[in-house]
């Protein structure tokens, strides 16, 4: 079993279908597409890449992204994608956490990246020569539980934790799109606004499958006026977006009275979406909504909540339906259970745990963490929630103390770690706030040493240096002490309610 047979699959029954658009324009069909991705998977093999080594991607959305993660699945490898939005810092120790064999990246987001072994600048002639090599004539082979994906997701320690994703894994995903997602056919196009190193470039696999178009926006993201453009002139766009990202949608199809024409699907997920932005998102789209739960280690897979429940007003539970995050993907088992993975009560508050053909083998070189989360084949997804009668999953809280800010992960420690080092400062606690834009942003707590002044200027300035910028602080609270218990441990409950007080 390897991904690639996806795409030469497509490539020989639909060798002329368009695959890659840039904007609106045509790279390449799925025949050009899969031999480019063979050729950079014969050079790659020629530079001495084996079967099973990791090949990392600290890339800017761009062109090229696709034909290299088919590419090195295509020579046996397994991928590495890294959020572009990191500090370069946190790339590299990516890279040598997860022993990358070579790398990929544009240069406005990985110039100075040292990987050990050849790293390629995607827009250099250096680039443009691996495409040059004789093409692999078929896949590698590769067993269903081989790593095709190592997805760094952050961990509680501060250091980030590499989920490895299988081929099982992986395709088990993409087959379950088109059961619990969205029907996909050749004139569909997936859009990609969101980074491709995380779900959106997961679901480049169902669309690959379909043989659908892939459109990498000339901007490289997210600008709303550039995608409703696409939707006129392309049409029939997917894409995947935090609650963020649908918010500030549905702000620029009001302001400019346009509607969801062009829109084929937006899924949403990644973290949560308020009631009330949802049905306004409907209000103003109408009904192209469909969302879906999972995490790093269930990857777009632990339960979905489709168009049909979505828009049926007439439900005496609609409201509650479309505030939960809907029921249980075909592939999984979902259970909301007691801290001994017992199964609760309907009703009842607990962790949701999952298992299925969609949850990783575990976590890279870190076999205590992968003991804590894979229990009697459940994953224990450290989320609140609890389910209903009906079975649709409702998530209440986290158990860790994840801050989801625009869909994008912190973990607090991460944050108080850097913050420790500022001169002057004796004590740190970072939480999420509330916000309407971005769900929650990071706020910090500073005690400072006795004497000391603190700047948040220089605070922001330290954070910047070494972590990446959507994980600083969007305020900084200069305070006498930290609210404790009996045991020493900062009550992080307390300065949720001292934020919601002083609001």
């Amino acid at each position: 079993m390897n991904l690639a047979q996806t795409l030469a699959r497509v490539a020989r029954a639909r060798p002329e279908s368009p695959a890659v658009l840039e904007g609106e324009r045509l790279l390449h069909d799925y025949r050009a597409l899969a031999a480019r991705a063979s050729r950079l998977a014969a050079a790659l093999r020629a530079r001495g890449l084996q079967s099973g080594d990791h090949v990392l991607l600290f890339m800017r959305n761009h062109p090229a992204y696709l034909e290299i993660l088919y590419g090195a699945w295509w020579a046996g490898l397994a991928v590495v994608p890294v959020n572009a939005k990191l500090h370069l810092r946190e790339a590299q120790w990516i890279a040598e956490h997860a022993q990358v064999r070579a790398a990929f990246v544009t240069a406005d987001v990985g110039a100075g990246l040292q990987p050990a072994g050849p790293c390629f600048d995607v827009d250099t002639a250096g680039y443009a020569a691996l495409l040059q090599a004789a093409p692999l004539a078929e896949p590698e082979p590769r067993e269903p539980e081989d790593t095709a994906w190592l997805f760094y997701t952050s961990g509680t320690t501060g250091r980030p934790k590499g989920v490895q994703l299988t081929h099982r894994n992986l395709l088990t995903m993409a087959l379950g799109y088109f059961a619990d997602v969205d029907a996909i056919d050749a004139h569909d196009a997936i859009v990609y606004a969101a980074p491709m190193s995380h779900g959106a470039g997961i679901y480049a696999l169902p669309h690959v499958v379909a043989g659908a178009r892939h459109v990498v926006p000339a901007s490289g993201g997210f600008d709303a006026a550039e995608l409703f453009g696409l939707a006129r002139s392309v049409g029939r766009l997917t894409m995947f977006a935090a609650p963020t990202i649908v918010k500030r949608l549905v702000d620029h199809a009001e302001a400019q009275g346009l509607d969801g024409t062009g829109f084929k699907t937006i899924v949403y997920g990644g973290a949560p979406m308020y009631l009330e932005d949802i049905r306004r998102a409907l209000r103003v789209m109408g009904p192209r909504f469909v969302q879906i739960y999972g995490q790093g280690e269930s990857p777009m897979v632990i339960t979905a909540l489709d168009r049909r429940h979505i828009v049926d007003e007439a439900h005496p539970r609609h409201l509650q339906r479309l505030a939960s995050v809907g029921v249980a993907q075909t592939p999984v088992q979902v259970r909301v259970a007691d801290a001994a993975g017992r199964p609760l009560p309907l009703g009842e508050v607990g962790e949701v745990l999952v298992r299925g053909d969609t949850v990783m083998k575990g976590y890279w070189r870190n076999d205590e963490a992968t003991a804590a989360a894979l229990r009697d084949g459940w994953l224990f997804t450290g989320d609140m929630g609890s389910l209903d009668e009906d079975g649709f999953l409702t998530l209440k809280d986290r158990s860790k103390d994840m801050i989801i800010s625009g869909g994008s992960n912190i973990y607090p420690r991460e944050v108080e770690e850097v913050l420790l080092q500022a001169e002057g400062v004796a004590e740190v606690s970072v939480i999420g706030a509330p916000d309407a834009e971005w769900g929650e942003v990071v706020v910090a707590f500073v005690v400072p040493r006795p004497g000391a002044v603190l700047a948040a200027d220089a605070l922001d300035a330290l954070c910047l240096a070494q972590i990446a910028r959507f994980k600083r602080p969007k305020r900084y609270l200069i305070v006498d002490s930290l609210p404790k218990n009996h045991y020493g441990k900062v009550l992080k409950t307390a300065l949720r309610q001292q934020l919601k007080d002083n609001a």
